[in-house]
């Protein structure tokens, strides 16, 4: 439920130029509480772990000496919105801001469940151009299959927000966007967070949709990978190319991803694989990666629902380089059903199964049940 709220108190703070008449403020977001069993193959990690509030490719090989099955209330995907939508000067200005309660590790369940918000959207946009913290422009997250799950479908999406500039016009998207570079040291498994890059990731996207009701989207994004510190000096030059489809069919729909790269590393799967490897030279070699997923929703009924989802990612790791340690391929399928009593109220219940896998054959299964509400303000 939006609300246009004209109060005294957000007024007297609009700058010069913005006519309040002209500006209409809205409150959005929505309270979901998820109920989750689950059962880890390899023992459940400990309270709180993120692969505990929701599916993180890589995340579910447990902990050793742990009991394989647990349950988790929560309501950390609750989120509440603000923006202001004005005409300035006959310009198109808009403010957005969205806040939710994951995946902190600051709270705990003992007694309050008391989690910090965070960020997720913090942007401003001005006719074409928009500045802030948002989706990256290599992702469509209109095509993200309606799952319980907080993700849904993870290792078969591109799944990053970060600070940008974009340029809009018609259906073609540019963006520049913050760099940020994952790296698997030599022969040691693990990971290297690099934030020394001073060359921003550049995207480019084209939407367009169909006289059937069909949208589609194409992207591409180039990138420069770079460490420098102490032990290294080394760049290499990373890309990747993505589309996502929504087809409707009858009544139902079909959504689709496809996004393959040598370098996408932290774009895809929620960072499952790194963007390149350090070789025995010091130098980068780009990891070369493959996901995807597709998901067929079925409608019942004008009130309940059902969607049919797998998802897969797989990477091209060199294990005479990587070690037998890092994540090789995850796959994960779900089928839920979903029932809207009215608009804003959504009840439903998930079975999820996810597969992982190291490059030395070790891997981990989850299997999970997750019943929610959600009730959309």
């Amino acid at each position: 439920m939006n609300k246009k709220i004209l109060a005294v108190s957000v007024m007297a703070v609009l700058s010069s130029g913005v006519n309040a008449a002209d500006t209409e403020f809205k409150f959005g977001g929505y309270v979901k509480t998820d109920v989750m069993f689950s059962d880890y193959s390899n023992g459940a990690p400990d309270s709180g772990y993120i692969s505990r509030q929701f599916y993180v490719p890589g995340t579910i090989y447990g902990k050793a000496g742990n009991g394989e099955q647990v349950v988790d209330f929560q309501a950390r995907e609750s989120r509440f919105n603000f923006s202001s939508i004005s005409k300035v000067n006959g310009h198109n200005l808009k403010g957005f801001i969205e806040l939710d309660f994951m995946p902190h590790a600051d709270g705990n369940e003992r007694v309050s469940n008391s989690y910090s918000p965070r960020i997720r959207h913090a942007f401003v946009s001005y006719d074409n151009w928009l500045v802030g913290q948002t989706w990256t422009t290599f992702q469509n997250p209109a095509a993200l299959p309606e799952n319980l799950d907080f993700v849904g479908a993870a290792e078969g999406t591109p799944f990053v927000r970060q600070a940008q500039v974009r340029y809009t016009n018609g259906g073609f998207q540019f963006a520049v966007e913050n760099p940020e570079t994952t790296l698997t040291p030599n022969v040691d498994g693990g990971r290297i967070t690099s934030g020394s890059g001073m060359v921003p990731d550049f995207v480019a996207r084209y939407n367009f949709n169909t006289e059937s009701g069909s949208k589609y989207t194409f992207a591409a994004l180039v990138r420069q990978l770079n460490i420098e510190n102490s032990s290294y000096d080394a760049q290499a030059m990373a890309y990747g190319a993505s589309v996502t489809g929504f087809v409707p069919l009858s009544g139902d729909d079909l959504k689709f991803s496809a996004t393959a790269g040598s370098g996408l590393g932290r774009y895809m799967a929620i960072n499952y694989a790194n963007g390149a490897v350090i070789d025995g030279n010091g130098d980068l070699e780009t990891i070369n990666s493959f996901g995807g997923y597709i998901s067929y929703r079925h409608w019942w009924s004008d009130k309940w629902r059902s969607s049919f989802t797998v998802s897969g990612f797989k990477a091209d790791n060199d294990e005479v380089l990587t070690g037998g340690s890092v994540n090789k391929e995850s796959y994960s399928g779900y089928i839920n059903l979903l029932y809207s009593p009215i608009k804003p109220i959504t009840v439903g219940m998930e079975y999820m199964y996810a597969e992982n896998t190291k490059q030395n054959g070790d891997s981990g299964e989850l299997n999970r049940v997750i019943f929610s509400f959600k009730y959309v303000l």
